[in-house]
This record gives structure tokens, C-alpha cells and sequence, in this order.
């Protein structure tokens, strides 16, 4: 089940850091990096985030989480997370397609480390097409991704 979270909450927030922390130390591992910023993100910068976070519950526990950056006619995720405990259950695809069912804009747009074979596929698999590469100064090779279509939901 996907939900709408209101992060404003503090116990909300709490929930999604857990996940956000579990499923970044496993991508800080892929990526072979040990000072990752996504490992440093306060709670209050999810209770105070202006982003739109929704859940994938299952057993009514939250084990998924993607983040959006709302724009006028294009949405970027900024975070598409999933508990380690739920890997390889599909819930990344379900919450990517989650949003693209139910957000009327033109582009999506989104970032990862290109070590991170599973992510890359998994937007590659949607139809996201390679924009960029560049190092970080925080030593990661990242590359950017976008799907562009017509503006109707699909």
C-alpha cells in the first residue's frame, strides 16, 4: 500500500529516516565511500523538508520511501529508498510507478551513484534515459537520468 506521508510529524520522520539510513549505508558500500552525505541528513531536514514523500507499507510497517521535488511541469526524485529487509520485492517499482501513474507532468528527472547497478536499472527499465556523468566532491561518480513524455498520465 502507497501512501502520502506527512513527515511534519516527528514520529512520521522518524520512520522514514530509519529507512533512509538502513538503505544508504548498503548504497555507501556500493559506491565504496565512507563520508556520504544522504548518512548525514538530520531529522529535522525531513521535518522540515518542502519535498512530498510517499510509502510503501507492508504488514502495515513502512519499508519503502521516494521523495519528490515538486516543480510546475516536472518532478525530481530526490530519494527512492527501500529497507534492506524488503530488497528485490519490487517495492522501488511499485513506488516509481506510483508516481508516474499519478503525477500529470512532463519530465522526472533523477540522480544516483553510477556504481549503483540497481538503481540504474531499475529507472533505465522505466524508460529514463542518460543525461549526464560527474564526480562529486565527496569522491562519487554520479550520473543524472530523465524521462520526458507527452504530459498525460499514462
Amino acid at each position: 500500500m502507497i501512501v502520502q506521508l506527512d513527515h511534519t510529524t516527528n514520529a512520521t520522520s522518524k520512520r522514514i529516516r530509519i529507512i533512509f539510513q538502513a538503505a544508504y549505508a548498503v548504497e555507501a558500500k556500493l559506491l565504496k565511500v565512507v563520508d556520504f552525505p544522504p548518512l548525514q541528513r538530520p531529522l529535522a531536514a525531513f521535518l522540515n523538508s518542502k519535498n512530498t514523500f510517499y510509502g510503501y507499507h507492508k504488514n502495515q510497517n513502512l519499508k519503502g520511501v521516494i521523495e519528490l521535488k515538486m516543480e510546475l511541469r516536472s518532478i525530481h526524485i530526490q530519494s527512492l529508498v527501500v529497507h534492506p529487509d524488503s530488497f528485490r520485492e519490487g517495492m522501488a517499482s511499485a513506488l516509481l510507478q506510483f508516481v508516474l501513474d499519478t503525477h500529470d507532468v512532463k519530465s522526472f528527472t533523477v540522480e544516483t551513484g553510477l556504481d549503483n547497478h540497481p538503481a540504474k536499472n531499475l529507472y533505465q527499465q522505466f524508460g529514463f534515459q542518460k543525461t549526464k556523468e560527474w564526480d562529486t566532491d565527496h569522491g562519487v561518480r554520479k550520473v543524472a537520468f530523465k524521462l520526458i513524455r507527452d504530459g498525460r498520465i499514462n
